[in-house]
Order: structure tokens, then sequence, then C-alpha cells
């Protein structure tokens, strides 16, 4: 604790030194002091580097400038102040220290993961926009959000192998699969072409992120420049609830679509669940309101009678809803539902929504143009 003093003196005055490199350039006496000053603060810690004995001159220096004005009127005063100056001295240098592994772990978790915020991607603005997977728990003890500090610090590094690795999409496909034919969605579009290289895209429907990515993704191109697998992932938080309401209810109707359209020859397919995702996410109601939050807002029964009133819109017989209706409740769709999630959680390790898998990459956040 004796080498505090010089250690946070060194710090501050390293804060300082663009500001008074700015000012010599006027006043260059103000320069000399400060640069005379900064000399001992770096031999006082350069020694401790070294294991060397450390010159205690600066520390009194330091000391006997904060406090000479104390001496001579209350002598009585120095010795419990300088105690505080050294108390003060040890705070300055922990947080210093904290700052600067925080900015380290930052840095490693955008190259690694995509954000800056491993615990909510969300709340990270140097990354893509993202839905974070769990709630905002803002109220967490210090004791929770050490433990989290550290716990984020093993996920960077278990995904250094996947940053550095290539990814082939094909493998994370989840039959039956739902590939996006561009051509479907927008008739001036190029046909889905099978010698196209995967990707895959794991969205949210209730996702806003989502919902501009797959809007970028359609206006771009991708969608005829790649077999894209969609894949719903609707994201359940720990109590058994689901992040957007009617989530989970959207990825049964998608589900249960694919389940319908499975043996059929491309051209005999109803594609119901994709047309549905691009009413989602692209549609808006007759008074303007955007069709994903419009669901959002629903009630349980009123949110399935809009996806049958969706799906009678894109040619959905009498026959075609009562199956779809039987299929969404069956376990069946349960099983591709938790087969997607296990795949997202625990191969592809998904730290939020959408990612996306492409040309050998995974990627976290919505697709920018």
């Amino acid at each position: 604790m004796i080498y505090m003093v010089c250690i946070a003196a060194f710090i501050i005055l390293g804060i300082i030194g663009l500001f008074v490199a700015i000012i010599s350039i006027f006043k260059r006496d103000i320069g000399r002091a400060y640069w005379k000053a900064m000399k001992k603060a770096w031999g006082c810690v350069g020694k401790k580097i070294r294991l060397q004995k450390c010159d205690t001159n600066f520390k009194d220096d330091v000391k006997n400038t904060l406090l000479k004005k104390i001496i001579l009127k209350k002598p009585k005063l120095v010795k419990p102040l300088s105690a505080i100056i050294e108390v003060f001295s040890v705070v300055i240098v922990i947080v210093f220290v904290w700052a600067v592994l925080t900015s380290i772990k930052s840095l490693l978790a955008i190259w690694t993961l995509g954000t800056c915020n491993v615990t909510k991607p969300s709340a990270c603005t140097l990354g893509s926009e993202v839905c974070s997977l769990g709630g905002e728990d803002d109220n967490a003890s210090i004791l929770e959000q050490t433990e989290r500090w550290f716990t984020e610090w093993g996920d960077i590094f278990s995904a250094i192998p996947d940053r550095i690795r290539t990814w082939d999409a094909k493998e994370y496909i989840i039959e039956p699969a739902t590939f996006i034919d561009a051509s479907i969605l927008d008739s001036s579009k190029t046909p889905l072409e099978e010698d196209k290289p995967y990707a895959i895209d794991i969205l949210d429907p209730g996702c806003s992120a989502c919902m501009m990515s797959f809007r970028n993704q359609l206006e771009s191109g991708f969608f005829e420049s790649h077999q894209v697998a969609l894949l719903v992932y609707p994201i359940q938080l720990d109590d058994g609830t689901y992040k957007f309401a009617n989530s989970d209810l959207v990825a049964r109707y998608f589900y249960a679509s694919a389940l319908l359209d499975q043996g059929e020859l491309p051209e005999e397919r109803h594609n119901y669940g994709l047309r549905l995702m691009h009413k989602i996410f692209t549609g808006k109601t007759d008074r303007g309101q955007i069709n994903q939050s419009y669901i959002a807002n629903l009630g349980y029964d009123e949110a399935k009678q809009t996806l049958k009133s969706y799906l009678k819109e894109f040619g959905a017989t009498d026959s075609d809803l009562k199956e779809i209706s039987k299929l969404e409740k069956s376990d069946e769709v349960k099983s591709i539902i938790e087969q997607v999630k296990d795949m997202a959680d625990n191969k592809v390790k998904i730290t939020g929504i959408p990612t996306l898998i492409y040309d050998g990459k995974k990627h976290l956040g919505l697709y920018e143009n």
C-alpha cells in the first residue's frame, strides 16, 4: 500500500497528459512542470515493476502538496488525512485496473461473440442490433454481478475456437427445412437455385432486430444468392414464459406448415410458413401498425385467429387450416422446436437473436446491406 500514492498519481498524470500536451504548446512552463512530475511518478512505478526498492520521495511530495495548508493550520489532521489519501489511492488503482480489464474483455467479446456485453448483447452499442436471450436483470446483487463478470471471461475464451473455425451452414439445418425462395415473396425476385451456397437464419418472430434483418436480406438479394434455411427460435425465459408475446404460437404454426409441405415436390408446396413470416416481418395492418407488434399485443386466442386469417389470405383451405391446427399442438412440432433450441444453444452456441451462418462464418445481429 505504501506505493499506491505513486501509482495513483501516475495514473492521474497519464490521463491528463493529453490535455497538458495541448496546453504546453502555448505555455511551455506548464508542460515542463508536468513532464518533471510524470518522470518522477514513472520512476517510482518503474522501480516497483522491476521489483526494486522504490524511492518514496515522490509519494511524500504528492502528500505534502495536498496537505501543505493543513500542516500549518491543523497539524492534528495530517495523520488521518494522510491515511485517507492512501485509501483513495488504492481505490483509484483498483478502478483503473478494473476499467482496463473491462475494456480488454469488451474488445475480446466483440471479436469472439460479436457483442461487447456477453450477458445482454442488446445493451452493446458497438455491435449489431440484437435481441438478448434472457431477461434484463438489472437488480442483480453485487455478488451476482461479480460472478457474472468472471463467467463472461469463460464464455469469451470458450468462444475463441468458434471464432477461427469454418462454419458449414448445412450441418445445422433441422428437418423439415423451410428454405426461403425470394420469388415466392416478391415476383420480381429470382427463384431459388439449388447450386447456391447454404446459409441459416435463426430468428424470433417477435424480435425487432430479426424483422429488420429479414427485410435487409430480402432487399439486398441475399435470399437469391444463398439457399437460406429459416429456423424459428422463440426466446424462452428462465421462468418458462416467452420474451415476446405469441412468438411461440407463431413458431408452432410455422413448423406445422412445414410438416404440411413435407414430402411434397417444390412446385406443390404451399409455403405457408415462409409466407407467414414474411407477412409478420414486412406487412402492416389497415391502420399502419407493423404486423409484428400488432400480434405481440393480441391475446392468445386473438393471435391464433389472426394467424388463421393470414393463412386464408395465402389460399389455405378449411382442410389445410384444420390440419395445421392439429399439427401445431402435436408432439412432432414440439420436438422440432426442441431440436432447433438444442442445436442453437449447444452447437451454434448463440448469444443473441438473430444469428446467421453464411460464407463460413457465424454472425450475431441483424444482417446489414
